[in-house]
């Protein structure tokens, strides 16, 4: 199989113990340039491109929000929000709790407050969020006619168990919820996969191949779809079982440059 597009998640596949694109994957990544490489994950934009800067990879497209967003050349091909009615009551619930919310719109980040949840996520993505009330921006949204592309709640793990359990029985076909640590819950639109993004990509930009000859890496829950539906899903070794189990190849840990010697194997 010849692969022509590489799409791989960012935090626990690509980013090292720091967090950090190693020198190893930026010249893997370089080397490999005419093949496109599209950063896919739950991130706003702003907190990928910087990413694209260092892998010299400007003008590829972005998927973000775990497919809810898909930019090409700062263009939308594909935008998919959570409707207001819905986040009015998230935000309803979360207002008995101490848990955090943040609510992303394309490039927007808000949070309430500055609080250790948004500092760290901000440290963490390298974005400084906009401090403002969950209620005014709802109605902001409202009036403009836009919606959350993802919602973050954080917080104490029981707060989070209980709250999870119950946007699951109410809004379970219009959401999809995502734990990525047991204090986070990403919620995201019920059409949104990483696998359907890739599908929007095939469309529009790369016409003259299918998804069986991309490659893709992953290491979570939200990893999955996609893993098993392109040509060569390969997990990273600290992934999670689930996703060992169904990728077709497994690599070296993130910590151990698993991706650029995926790369360097296959290219």
């Amino acid at each position: 199989m010849t692969y022509k597009l590489i799409c791989s998640d960012i935090d626990g596949t690509l980013l090292d113990k720091n967090r950090e694109l190693s020198e190893m994957t930026i010249r893997e990544i370089r080397r490999v340039s005419p093949i496109p490489f599209v950063l896919i994950s739950s991130r706003m934009p702003k907190a990928m491109r910087h990413l694209q800067k260092q892998l010299g990879n400007e003008i590829t497209p972005i998927i973000a929000y775990n497919g809810g967003l898909v930019l090409h050349n700062n263009q939308v091909l594909h935008s998919a929000f959570i409707n207001n009615t819905v986040l009015e009551d998230i935000i309803g619930l979360c207002a008995k709790t101490t848990i955090h919310l943040s609510l992303y719109f394309e490039d927007e980040w808000f949070v309430p407050a500055m609080d250790f949840w948004a500092e760290r996520e901000s440290e963490n993505t390298k974005v400084t969020p906009i401090v403002k009330s969950s209620n005014a921006v709802l109605n902001n949204w409202k009036n403009e006619g836009k919606g959350a592309h993802k919602i973050m709640c954080m917080g104490d793990k029981t707060e989070i168990d209980v709250l999870y359990k119950v946007l699951e029985s109410s809004f379970s076909n219009e959401i999809m919820l995502y734990r990525s640590k047991p204090t986070y819950i990403e919620i995201s639109h019920r059409s949104v996969s990483k696998k359907t993004a890739i599908e929007v990509l095939l469309n529009s930009c790369y016409t003259n191949f299918s998804i069986k000859n991309v490659v893709a890496f992953g290491d979570n829950y939200n990893d999955i779809e996609m893993l098993k539906s392109v040509g060569l899903g390969v997990a990273v070794a600290n992934a999670i079982d689930e996703v060992l189990q169904i990728a077709h190849k497994i690599a070296d840990t993130n910590k151990n440059n698993g991706v650029a010697k995926v790369i360097q194997e296959l290219f």
